[in-house]
């Protein structure tokens, strides 16, 4: 006896009640990742404090005895040494201050910043070998300015490491915030380089040292300009105010007429009170904004840990409490649930994916279904809904099955009924044509027999349309050939079908010919890409066919001089040419291209659609090598054999050529 259906108002409980006690475990489960985020916040903050202050301190000391030393060594250490001795006491101390600091945030220092920590410890302790080197002359200035700042960029390495905020757009602020100070760094060796050069004996400034100023103008000019775009307006308040005063065109200017001096020989474009009236005040000013910037990123970063402490305090351990319950109901009501849907859902891609596909395949090769044995009924379920449902399904794959069946027999009716009206209709046809070509030969006035030429073009016209009926209910045409045709008369022949014949011009040398089991194919084929160009061409225009053979077998190229389809449209008719889809009525006004890739599909044609260089469009007909007969070959079997070209579709006045079964 099967069980009873039962309401799928218990299963909708059960299914609320399990997201909404996982939501308490999710709740749960986010609250320790918040906490996480506050305590890496927090740490961050901590690290900050401990190193971030020193860090500074110790970046400006370290500008401070780079441009000292770079000055003194720039005199040839003529200049006193006593404030160069004075700003390494300075730095020494700085240095001291740090190593402290970086000792007391170890412990909530993240891993990433450990090894560029230990690389800066390392370039700081080259320091005292950089000024022994420079001191008894083993190093020159623009050496030391180097060693310098190689240090000085080993401590950016280190800042970009400790910036570990979860906060994306903080932490976006605080990158920009580095490259700020970068900015600063890079405007500090503007000055060092000048300064040294201001200090030498007729100002003078090596090339080596204009190309290195150039360099670090641009290099300073491409971070700030990244500052400026990217960072908040609040916190680049500052550097507008910097970058945009009187103070920053003075210097901007003089950047710009050292570093289009480089090549000179001459001494550094400008004097020494000049550059006292733009650089300190400049550096002074964008050393405030980044000051000012810093201090908002770390107030930016507290607030952030604070904000985190207090949603850890709302959110923390509801979802440990009912994690219990929750792992209860959902195995007592989910797996009854999810038993009936998956029995559901395997029986609808059973459908979808097997007997459905099955069905229709039997139907496209005529075997005979059974609608019921196609549509089994569904497996009986224990919640009512669920059981209407698989019955509702069960409706729809017996509808559509027989929906299936149904459109078969339709088109197998039309292909009857198009194969049924063809052939009665190409049976009148070639009665006509056989009537056509008695009264043609009877006929000696020059009026009536253009008259009668044109009515057996119109005719052989007719007859292409009704092949192409019986072309689309899958049989095959009556008319064939027992001999190979030369190429040039299939192609004569493809042209006469053609309502305007006269525009189309056939060039030619081939001495090939094309199977008889195949000519009437290639030559419905051709006569319908013809008519394309023709139609879709200007009527003063001609179409011109180029055919040859080539490595694969033999090429026709017919090209028009029309206004060209889009790329779109090339790919769209291309596809379908490779793969010719099954023919739908909703599209009869593309009849012609279906018959193409039918009749291409049936011997192993190629076709495709190019863009003409004349801006129309040149469809290529690729004949593989089995279904064409060299010249040679057809020699021997009594063909003709010799080159043909030809400039037009016609062997008589008005009357196009037409090829006659055999």
């Amino acid at each position: 006896m099967a069980s009873r259906p039962r309401p799928i108002r218990l299963t909708l409980v059960g299914l609320f009640i399990v997201p909404m006690l996982s939501l308490l475990a999710l709740w749960g489960y986010a609250a320790s990742v918040t906490l996480g985020n506050a305590i890496q916040e927090r740490n961050y903050s901590v690290q900050d404090a401990e190193i971030g202050a020193p860090a500074d301190a110790l970046a400006a000391q370290l500008t401070q005895e780079r441009l000292q030393a770079f000055m003194w060594l720039s005199t040839n250490r003529q200049e006193p040494v006593g404030p160069l001795a004075d700003s390494q006491k300075r730095t020494d101390a700085a240095i001291a201050a740090f190593r402290r600091g970086a000792d007391a945030a170890r412990g909530v220092m993240f891993a990433s910043g450990q090894v560029p920590l230990a690389s800066f410890l390392a370039k700081l302790g080259q320091l005292r070998g950089i000024r022994a080197a420079y001191n008894s002359g083993a190093m020159g200035a623009l050496a030391a300015f180097q060693a310098y700042n190689s240090i000085v960029d080993a401590e950016f390495q280190l800042y970009n490491s400790l910036i570990l905020v979860s906060d994306v757009p903080l932490y976006q602020q605080s990158v920009l915030g580095v490259e700020g100070d970068r900015a600063l760094e890079l405007a500090g060796r503007e000055v060092a380089l000048v300064s040294g050069a201001l200090a030498t004996s007729g100002d003078q400034m090596s090339t080596a040292d204009r190309e290195l100023f150039a360099e670090t103008v641009a290099n300073q000019r491409l971070l700030i300009g990244d500052v400026l775009s990217q960072l908040d307006p609040d916190l680049r308040a500052g550097y507008e105010r910097v970058y945009s005063s009187p103070t920053h065109r003075r210097f901007e200017a003089i950047e710009n007429r050292i570093s289009a001096s480089i090549g000179s020989t001459g001494p550094v474009p400008v004097t020494a009170s000049t550059w006292q009236g733009a650089a300190p005040s400049f550096l002074a000013g964008l050393n405030r904004a980044a000051e000012q910037d810093r201090i908002a990123l770390t107030g930016a970063s507290r607030r952030l840990s604070d904000r985190l402490l207090v949603q850890v305090a709302l959110a923390g351990g509801f979802g440990l409490v009912a994690l219990a319950a929750s792992v209860f109901v959902m195995l007592r009501f989910g797996r009854r649930l999810t038993h009936e849907l998956t029995s559901l859902h395997t029986a609808a891609r059973s459908m979808a994916e097997e007997r459905l596909p099955g069905v229709v395949d039997r139907l496209r090769r005529g075997d005979a279904v059974d609608v019921l044995a196609e549509s089994p009924p569904p497996i009986p379920g224990t919640i009512a809904e669920t059981a209407r449902v698989a019955t509702a399904f069960s409706t729809v794959q017996r509808t559509a099955v027989e929906a299936a069946v149904g459109q078969a027999r339709l088109r197998d009716g039309m292909n009857r009924l198009f194969l049924n009206l063809s052939r009665r209709n190409q049976s009148l046809l070639h009665r006509q044509l056989t009537m056509l070509d008695s009264m043609e030969r009877r006929t000696d006035d020059p009026a009536a027999l253009a008259d009668l030429f044109r009515l057996d073009h119109l005719t052989t016209r007719m007859r292409r349309h009704a092949e192409s009926l019986i072309v689309l209910s899958g049989a095959i045409p009556a008319r064939g050939w027992r001999d190979p045709v030369p190429v040039v008369d299939v192609l004569r022949a493809a042209v006469a079908e053609v309502e305007d014949y006269v525009r189309v011009e056939v060039i030619t040398e081939s001495s090939h010919a094309v199977v008889g089991k195949a000519v009437n194919d290639v030559i419905h084929l051709l006569a319908e890409l013809i008519e394309n160009a023709t139609a879709f061409s200007p009527p003063t225009t001609r179409v011109v066919i180029r055919a040859d053979e080539v490595g694969r077998g033999f090429a026709a190229e017919i090209e028009d001089r029309g206004l060209g389809l889009t790329a779109d449209e090339l790919a769209d008719i291309n596809e379908r040419l490779a793969s010719p889809p099954e023919f739908d009525l909703s599209n009869s006004d593309q009849l012609g291209m279906f018959v193409v890739g039918r009749l291409a599909a049936k011997h192993g044609i190629r076709v495709s659609l190019v863009r003409s260089p004349y801006g129309g469009t040149t469809a290529i007909v690729l004949v593989p090598q089995d279904i064409m007969v060299p010249g040679g070959e057809l020699d021997a079997t009594g063909g003709p054999r010799d080159s043909h070209r030809s400039a037009g579709a016609s062997d008589a006045p008005g009357r196009p050529i037409r090829l006659t079964p055999s």
